[in-house]
Order: structure tokens, then C-alpha cells, then sequence
């Protein structure tokens, strides 16, 4: 489950376009941020996907990608064009390719390797699904199969493009656009698969092609109820609706952390076993058992575009830091695996995460406030910068890594000072004990 947002620059407040994402996996799949250089590339080249293996293209650029550890593309990313592209699992009634395929995330990284402009973009994936197709296990622990809807943005242009096996439908972005773990497209289109209506069509889905309606024809109605995205989609498109003409980095950043609507109620992680939220956490079932494993918020200025990630789990418990296209992640030398080491930012973090979620009402306060503060200063120091050269990024970017570092200690040390915690639901209590046994994870 995840949730991707995109607002253009004729709503924002400073005229720059705006994307965001979260990334929802299981507990312990650690997120890893990486930059890769531009490469040239021999003739008859091959590239090794999560899976397969795929012809190389001459040149590739440069992108950042935000990805799960194990899997070879990525859940988010940006290439150096300003070239930004998130993915979403979408489930339908086309059977899944269960055997070695290409998975979501490896056409987002094609494309932001192969790929300027989001029509550019748009072109690579829908060619490379109608070639190869795309199936494959797209889970960690627990086999899990979907198929896959982009959100494709570039400094002056959006795509929306949504699959269901070879069969694809696109639709241009007027302003606001969000979309979750659903078919969104209906009855119009800007672009098509030849076939996608036929197909509906033969299949019994509609009767006539006057009656189609991607969304109806082709979504598994079971699976796409449970995953709540309209729910989702909803909260996303009003919190930036709210604030058309005044969107900025922090509005984006705020929607990727929303719990819903919950009247007079603090929002409690622990509270059912079917809440599933835009900052999601992980509970006890088999609906809830992913959350928010990393996050990211673009502001794609044509002049030099600048990326936030939190490379970090739950949004409402991380920092956004600053990156860039021309200067490596501070600290990703480390890459997480699934068990706790303490040398790298996702488990480093999973410490405080982890431990406010012990009482989250009375310990997220805790911090909060500071986390809002010191976020604020690295965005509005971050975009200021952005003009300036790759040494300036570089050493911005690792001031504000290590600066995060030494707040989240301390907000960790403030958090285990703590020692009365509220009582949590059994179910919820023995899912975490479980997360945490698995990935070795040393909880006080």
C-alpha cells in the first residue's frame, strides 16, 4: 500500500511543481536511498533487474532512487532532468505472472534511467509492459502479487498511467492529482493500450465498449476495498485542494504524515485491525501488514530541482533531508538488510521509531514540535541552495544528515527516559514482538 501525490506549479505557492510519496512495505524491509551516476553502456549490454535480465540502452542518467533494500528498482526516485516517477501496487482481475517477470519498480527505474520528460517516460514503461509484460513476487517476506500504477511527474507536466497485465490507460494531470492502491481512470482516457477495452469486453466484464469503465471492468473489488485507497486517495486530493495556490514542500510533507480523520480521537497505531492511513503503521492481520517505510517530497524547479527524503520509517516519526542529483546521499554507503545494524539510517531510526510506538500518544510529543522546526530550517536552507554548485549540496546535505542524527539520539534518549508506557492492544503487542524478534531488533 502507498500513496503518491503531485501538485503542479499553476497551484503551488512559488509556481514549482511538487510530487510526494510514501513507500509502504513490510516491518522490517529496511528503505535505502541511493544516487547512481550516468553510465555509458557497451552495444548488446544486458541490465540484471530484480529478476530478469533486460537489454541495456547506450546511456543511462543519473537518478536518485528510494527503494526497498533487495529490490533492484525503486518505489520513488528522480533522475537528472527532474524526472520523478512513484509507483503503486494496484490489484485487478487479469491474472499475475507469477513466475520471473519485471516488477513495478523496475519500470520506474528503466524509465528514469532511459528518460527525460514525463512523456518520455511514459512512452518507456507502456512499451516495455506491452513487450515484456510485468508479474513477478513484488514481496519480502510474503509473496505478494499486483500489478502497478505510476504517478510520472517532470518540472512542467504530469502523467498518471494505470496496468492491469499488458492493458494500460494514461491520463494527462490538470493541477492536483493523487493516486493510492486503485484504478482511478474511468471511462476517459488521454491514452490507451489498443486492446484495453476489447479485452474488458471479451472477458464479460461490460457487456458493450459504450459501458466501459477501466476502474469497474478490470479492479479486483475485493482486494481494492480492503486496501482502502479511496479513503486514501480522498485525504491526499483534499489536503492539497485545501490549500490550491498556496502548496508548498511542508503542505506536501503534511499530507504524506495524515492518520484521517479521527473526530475528538488522538490517532492510536494500535487501534484496529483494518486502519490503514496515509502515514501507515503496521498492525496485527494480513491488511495491515505493511506501513511506511520511507518517504519523499520533490520540488522540481526547472532551475535545480531539490528532493527531501527521509530514507527512514513512518513519516510522522522521520526527518526530511535534503538531496541532489549532483551529490551523494550522505551515510547510504551502509545498505540495510532485514535484521538490526546499527550502521545504517533505516535501522539507526528504527530505534526511535520503535520506541514511540510504545506509547505513541505521550512520546511522539516528545519530539515533535522539534522535528517540525529543525525540518522547516533544511527545506527553506535547501531550496536556497539550490542554484549553488555539487561541492555546496554535498557539504549541506551531509550537515543536515548529521544534524538529524544527533536530534534523533536525543529524541531517543528523551523517549526511553519514559519509563511508564500505555497499554496496547494484544494483537498489536504480539505483531511487534514478533517484527521485532525477527530483525533481531534490541528493544528496551
Amino acid at each position: 500500500m502507498c500513496d503518491t501525490l503531485v501538485a503542479l506549479g499553476g497551484v503551488t505557492a512559488d509556481g514549482v511543481t511538487l510530487f510526494g510519496k510514501n513507500s509502504d512495505r513490510e516491518p522490517n524491509e529496511a528503505h535505502h536511498v541511493v544516487r547512481i551516476p550516468a553510465a555509458d553502456h557497451a552495444a548488446g549490454s544486458k541490465v540484471k533487474c530484480t529478476y530478469i535480465e533486460m537489454p541495456q540502452v547506450s546511456h543511462t542518467y543519473a537518478v536518485l532512487l528510494s527503494k526497498p533494500f533487495w529490490i533492484w528498482g525503486a518505489e520513488m526516485g528522480a533522475n537528472e532532468h527532474g524526472l520523478t516517477i512513484g509507483n503503486e501496487a494496484v490489484y485487478t482481475r487479469v491474472p499475475y505472472q507469477k513466475g520471473p517477470a519485471l516488477i513495478g519498480m523496475d519500470f520506474l527505474r528503466m524509465a528514469l534511467e532511459r528518460a527525460r520528460t514525463a512523456d518520455e517516460a511514459l512512452h518507456v514503461i507502456t512499451s516495455l509492459l506491452e513487450e515484456f509484460g510485468q508479474g513477478g513476487n513484488h514481496g519480502y517476506r510474503h509473496k505478494t502479487y499486483y500489478h502497478n500504477s505510476f504517478l510520472i511527474a517532470d518540472p512542467s507536466s504530469a502523467w498518471v498511467l494505470e496496468t492491469a497485465g499488458r492493458e494500460w490507460a494514461a491520463e494527462r494531470v490538470g493541477d492536483i492529482r493523487s493516486i493510492s492502491n486503485g484504478i482511478t481512470i474511468g471511462s476517459r482516457w488521454d491514452l490507451a493500450s489498443a486492446n484495453l477495452v476489447k479485452f474488458a469486453v471479451d472477458k464479460g466484464w461490460c457487456s458493450r465498449s459504450e459501458q466501459f469503465h477501466f476502474g469497474r471492468c478490470y479492479s479486483d473489488p475485493l482486494y481494492t476495498t480492503l486496501s482502502r485507497c479511496k479513503d486514501r486517495q480522498c485525504q491526499t486530493t483534499d489536503a492539497l485542494t485545501a490549500q490550491r495556490g498556496h502548496i508548498t514542500v511542508r503542505t506536501m510533507m503534511q499530507a504524506l504524515r495524515d492518520h484521517g480523520p479521527r473526530g475528538d480521537q488522538p490517532y492510536a497505531p494500535d487501534r484496529g485491525v483494518r486502519d490503514y492511513e496515509v502515514c501507515a503503521h503496521v498492525g496485527f492481520g494480513p491488511i495491515r501488514a505493511t506501513g511506511t517505510t520511507g518517504s519523499m517530497v520533490s520540488h522540481l524547479a526547472p532551475d535545480g530541482p531539490t528532493h527531501f527524503v527521509t530514507g527512514t520509517a513512518a513519516a510522522c516519526t522521520s526527518l526530511f533531508k535534503p538531496a541532489w542529483l549532483d551529490a551523494d546521499v550522505p551515510g547510504q554507503e551502509a545498505v540495510p538488510g532485514g535484521t538490526y545494524a546499527q550502521a545504517t539510517l533505516f535501522w539507526r531510526h528504527e530505534a526511535l521509531h520503535r520506541a514511540t510506538l510504545r506509547d505513541y500518544a505521550t512520546r511522539l510529543p516528545l519530539y515533535a514540535g522539534e522535528r517540525e522546526a529543525l525540518e522547516q530550517r533544511f527545506v527553506d536552507e535547501a531550496l536556497a541552495r539550490r542554484r549553488e554548485s555539487p561541492r555546496v549540496h554535498a557539504e549541506f546535505a551531509e550537515a543536515c544528515f548529521a544534524e538529524a542524527a544527533r536530534a534523533e539520539q536525543a529524541w531517543l534518549e528523551r523517549v526511553e527516559a519514559m519509563l511508564r508506557r500505555a497499554p496496547t492492544g494484544w494483537l498489536y503487542e504480539r505483531a511487534w514482538c514478533g517484527f521485532n524478534r525477527e530483525a533481531r531488533m534490541p528493544v528496551r
